[in-house]
């Protein structure tokens, strides 16, 4: 262990205070070197110093969605933001972050953390950290993260996903086509706004928000996801709706990625998650029912629908 000179030169001036029997000063000079980190024990070879074990830090705050400072009228000072969401499993985003960050070498990422579990803030201490209240929803969570962006290029993540090469670049790429407004990997079309499967796309009427990515201009004229969506379930959808509505297209991009278990989903109970589903279905179709404009194929309600 390195002793700095001036505490040794402290506990030297409490021994010759020891000595004298000036017991006021020696207190003093004690005092002055826990001060300077160090405990000293007096001991028949003489003082001995050992560092003191920092304090534990305070329990952070927690913030209200309300509370979290915007950035959005700064200008951006990154390639990228990558959004997470800590529900849980602090460990898969850490995963995630890891693999964003060794895949994109030479490219500016802020990484954003929104967290609603109290997970120590040390584990994040390359991010922006936003700790949030327990019980805050996802689609508040979500956007009290979006505001905190400094990237060109917006991305929201799961925890579940893992970059296994350049993800970024190639929706950048996708991006910079004015008409473009969300991509992402993932895309799913409707023909009848009840059912939605999986597509190449490239068109797609939504982008799954396992991965989705915009850009941070639009979130700066106010594009977020709508906060009556506590679960995940649609939150997706709705928002790729928004996109549309705008006039923008939602196209997929193929990215490598893979795709752990999504842990919300999984720890669900079945019954729990399919209200919970059915739910913000419903939600989705408070804002969009019978827009089949929006979506690729243009198509028509099922008879009687």
């Amino acid at each position: 262990m390195s002793v700095p000179d001036e505490v040794m030169r402290l506990a030297a001036e409490r021994e010759s205070a020891r000595a004298a029997r000036d017991f006021a000063a020696a207190d003093a000079l004690r005092d002055r070197i826990r001060g300077a980190g160090f405990e000293v024990t007096d001991t028949p070879d003489g003082p001995r110093l050992e560092r003191l074990a920092a304090p534990p830090s305070p329990p952070q705050r927690r913030l209200t969605p309300s509370e979290v400072v915007s950035l959005l009228d700064e200008p951006a000072t990154a390639d990228a933001t990558l959004q997470w969401l800590v529900e849980g499993w602090p460990q898969d985003v850490g995963r995630g972050i890891d693999s964003f960050d060794r895949h994109h070498p030479g490219m500016g990422l802020q990484h954003v953390v929104v967290d609603v579990t109290a997970t120590p803030a040390e584990d994040w201490e390359e991010a922006d950290l936003v700790p949030l209240e327990d019980g805050t929803g996802w689609g508040a969570a979500r956007n009290a993260g979006l505001v905190r962006s400094l990237g060109e290029m917006v991305v929201v993540l799961d925890g579940s996903v893992e970059a296994t090469g350049d993800v970024l670049r190639p929706m950048q790429r996708a991006l910079a086509d004015p008409s473009v407004g969300l991509t992402g990997p993932f895309g799913i079309v409707t023909e009848d706004l009840r059912e939605f499967h999986e597509s190449l796309g490239p068109d797609v009427d939504a982008v799954e928000g396992y991965l989705m990515a915009v850009r941070r201009q639009q979130i700066r004229e106010g594009l977020r996801f709508d906060e009556k969506f506590r679960f995940y379930r649609s939150a997706d959808i709705e928002f790729s709706f928004r996109v549309k509505e705008a006039g923008l297209r939602a196209v997929v991009t193929p990215v490598p990625v893979r795709r752990h278990e999504h842990r919300m989903w999984a720890s669900t109970p079945a019954d729990r998650r399919d209200a919970l589903s059915k739910r913000n279905y419903y939600r989705f179709l408070e804002r969009f029912r019978g827009r089949f404009d929006l979506t690729v194929s243009g198509g028509r309600p099922a008879e009687g629908g």
